[in-house]
């Protein structure tokens, strides 16, 4: 994850901690016809949540700790920081191509849920990263299109004219309707959409990994028992 400020990283707890609440009761185990596995990427995507909540939950749960609404004071915060995110070093780390880099703890409970869903977390973690981050790429490389830059200077010099005061933001409508007039709307759906195709062919390897590592996680998911009690790895060490 995002080196974030410390606000940030107390919201991303309790909401993670709401989410570990909400969804650990069930698992669906898939619908007719694909035996299994949902059929559709919305239920997909639910049951791995739904999995992911729930090794997390009993990952937790071995540690002696559970995910609560109530706040918490901050030594038992700092404990459930530290078992949810893991500790020390951040092992696994992504740079994108955008510069950003992502980082992230192996020994969380986090971590060790992911590893026990998708069966190898720094080959999932280098996948994940580089697929969720597939459109960020594409928009910083059409923001570098002399048609882009060309839109933009036309939509600012309608959004904030060089003979008014300069808004610190322009008014949202007033915002609206000079992307719409200048084509800069359009210019970016079409060079978007060009630079997309483009940065999929970039990343086939990590799209191939990304798939083939997420059809395996939706067989474990959907065979996930009932009740599960997974041991969680040192720094440096995997789980079988």
């Amino acid at each position: 994850m995002l080196r974030t400020a410390s606000r940030t990283r107390h919201a991303l707890v309790t909401t993670v901690a709401s989410l570990l609440l909400a969804g650990c009761a069930t698992v669906d185990a898939g619908t007719p016809g694909a035996p299994g596995t949902p059929t559709t990427e919305a239920a997909r995507d639910a049951l791995l949540g739904a999995a992911e909540r729930r090794l997390v939950v009993d990952c937790l749960g071995a540690r002696g700790l559970a995910p609560t609404a109530r706040p918490r004071a901050p030594d038992e915060d700092r404990a459930f920081r530290s078992a949810l995110f893991g500790t020390g070093p951040r092992e696994l780390s992504v740079t994108l191509a955008t510069g950003a880099t992502v980082t992230a703890h192996t020994d969380g409970c986090l971590a060790t849920a992911r590893h026990r869903l998708y069966g190898d977390q720094h080959r999932w973690f280098r996948a994940q990263v580089t697929v969720d981050n597939l459109r960020a790429e594409a928009q910083d490389r059409m923001r570098a299109d002399p048609a882009h830059r060309a839109a933009l200077a036309r939509w600012t010099a309608c959004a904030a004219p060089p003979d008014r005061p300069r808004p610190d933001r322009p008014d949202p409508a007033l915002a609206a309707r000079c992307a719409r007039e200048t084509g800069l709307d359009a210019v970016r759906a079409r060079l978007e959409a060009a630079e997309l195709v483009t940065v999929r062919a970039l990343h086939r390897d990590e799209l191939t990994t990304y798939r083939q590592l997420r059809d395996r996680a939706l067989l474990r998911a959907a065979e996930l028992p009932a009740s599960t009690h997974p041991s969680h790895p040192q720094k440096g060490h995997t789980l079988p």
